[in-house]
């Protein structure tokens, strides 16, 4: 069972931090320290906010990828952008989400924006009933299955410092050894403010 859904008080370890310019924020990548921390939870409902969506789905869009999370873009916040489809009117804002039911099972290959060229087998709920809050902090309520369910719990997963290669298996770990070294090879601290593959990636 998951938690009840956050309002705009009582919000545990909220934060209304300074967002800088959103057209400086690029995709980070692994091992990025920040894609390693659990984000804190929105608590400043405005323009600034409004335009950081915008700016992460528009990232999106750019990276062809199926969902973007905060961290991702280096912000420690609740907040994930997504669309299953590709359809402008499909763009979904996530703030502050809870999941309040899952159900079903089904392992799929994933690969992720942050991490480019792995792809890991991850077993996710086929069945999501997800709470959150829209950019103005009105809750609503959604229902995804298949696709919507499993790129949900991506991008939550990384509001929870989580990441696909922590769930890798013996085979995974084999298959991805050389794309993983490439990234820690490659990787450089990139300065913060305030804070290959045709498959998805989330």
């Amino acid at each position: 069972m998951g938690q009840q859904p956050s309002t705009r008080t009582g919000l545990i370890g909220l934060t209304t931090m300074k967002l800088p310019s959103p057209i400086r924020l690029r995709i980070v990548f692994y091992p990025d320290p920040v894609l390693k921390k659990p984000a804190a939870n929105v608590g400043r409902f405005d323009a600034e906010l409004a335009a950081l969506a915008k700016r992460m789905i528009e990232l999106m869009r750019e990276a062809k990828g199926v969902g973007l999370a905060a961290p991702q873009v280096g912000l420690g916040l609740r907040v994930f952008v997504c669309n299953p489809t590709g359809e402008p009117g499909d763009d979904l804002i996530c703030i502050n989400p809870c999941f309040i039911e899952m159900s079903g099972g089904e392992e799929r290959e994933e690969g992720c924006l942050s991490i480019p060229g792995v792809t890991v087998n991850m077993r996710r709920a086929t069945h999501v009933v997800m709470t959150a809050l829209d950019v103005e902090g009105k809750p609503f309520q959604v229902t995804g299955k298949e696709l919507c369910a499993r790129i949900w719990q991506h991008e939550k997963d990384h509001l929870d410092g989580r990441l696909i290669v922590d769930n890798m298996s013996a085979t995974d770990e084999i298959a991805n050894r050389r794309a993983i070294k490439q990234l820690q090879e490659q990787y450089r601290p990139h300065k913060r403010q305030n804070v290959k593959t045709s498959k998805r990636r989330f």
